[in-house]
Parts: structure tokens; C-alpha cells; sequence
């Protein structure tokens, strides 16, 4: 049987993931945020897009212009996303360094979503160091969710043994 967790607390300049909106809501930020792999800086943007869902930390999506999409190989892989449509998928290859499935897109996003049409998101998990105006984000438990943990928000977050059901 489903049991909704106990939100933490915010603090102050902090949000509650359980504050989030089901179905997700699209925010622009102008956070500058990094993603690093193999010594390189493969996106650097302050023109990001946050998509914020109930029990999720923010998944962060950089405009395809701010993504060195050289290093991005597509792969065939796609999954369906009940809110936001057919997402598509890349690994992430720099010099003899390969990070598969490292990030995902939505070409085609159903309406209400189309602000994030190209842009690409990237696991916390698959790259050396992904940063939100210099902090070092943290990955959720769990290999499923792309969600970005940053001081600014709080939990529990979705993603760990037994938060299925969330």
C-alpha cells in the first residue's frame, strides 16, 4: 500500500520536492550550470530549462546550442514519457571515454511540454561533474531518474529502494 513519505522541511532559498506540480511543470532558470566529462566541458548554460514533478529533484535540460554535440553519439534507444512524449537518447564519447545513455531529448514534446523540444538532458550518474552555479550536483539512489540534487531543494526524493509507488 502506498504511504506518502514526510516532506522535509525547507529552509530558507530551498524548495520541497513534494511542492512540485503532477503532472511536471516547465521553469526557465538563468542558474549557470556545467556538465563535465573526461576533462571537458560538454554544456555550459545559463538558458536552462528545469522540469519539476512531484517527489523528483529537478531534471535540468540545456539548450541544444549550449551542448558540444559533437561528443553525442544517438543511439536507437527510446522511451515514453506518460507527460512529456518519445524521448530520444545519446551516448556521451570523448577522446577514448564513453558514457552510454548519458542523455536524453524530446524532438517532438506532446503539448504543454514544447518549450523542451531539442533540448538535452544528462544523468548526474553518467558524466564526471554536472554544477549549478558552482555547486557539485548529486545524483538521486537508483540508475531510473536524471534528477539533479542541489542544496536549494529538499526531500526524500524519488528514486531509492521502495519509492516506486511515490
Amino acid at each position: 500500500m502506498f504511504r506518502r513519505p514526510t516532506p522535509e522541511k525547507p529552509g530558507p532559498g530551498q524548495e520541497s520536492v513534494w511542492d512540485y506540480p503532477r503532472p511536471p511543470r516547465v521553469d526557465g532558470g538563468d542558474e549557470l550550470v556545467i556538465i563535465e566529462f573526461a576533462d571537458t566541458v560538454v554544456a555550459e548554460s545559463r538558458r536552462t530549462l528545469r522540469v519539476l514533478e512531484t517527489s523528483h529533484a529537478p531534471v535540468y535540460y540545456v539548450p541544444r546550442d549550449d551542448v558540444r554535440t559533437e561528443f553525442l553519439q544517438p543511439t536507437a534507444r527510446r522511451t515514453h514519457c506518460e507527460f512529456k512524449g518519445v524521448a530520444s537518447y545519446a551516448d556521451l564519447v570523448v577522446g577514448d571515454r564513453r558514457s552510454p545513455g548519458a542523455c536524453w531529448w524530446y524532438e517532438e514534446p506532446v503539448p504543454g511540454y514544447e518549450a523542451l523540444t531539442g533540448a538535452i538532458a544528462f544523468y548526474p550518474q553518467a558524466v564526471d561533474r554536472c554544477l549549478v552555479d558552482g555547486e557539485v550536483v548529486q545524483m538521486v539512489e537508483g540508475d531510473f531518474y536524471g534528477s539533479w540534487v542541489t542544496s536549494r531543494v529538499v526531500g526524500p526524493f524519488k528514486g531509492g529502494p521502495g519509492t516506486l509507488g511515490w
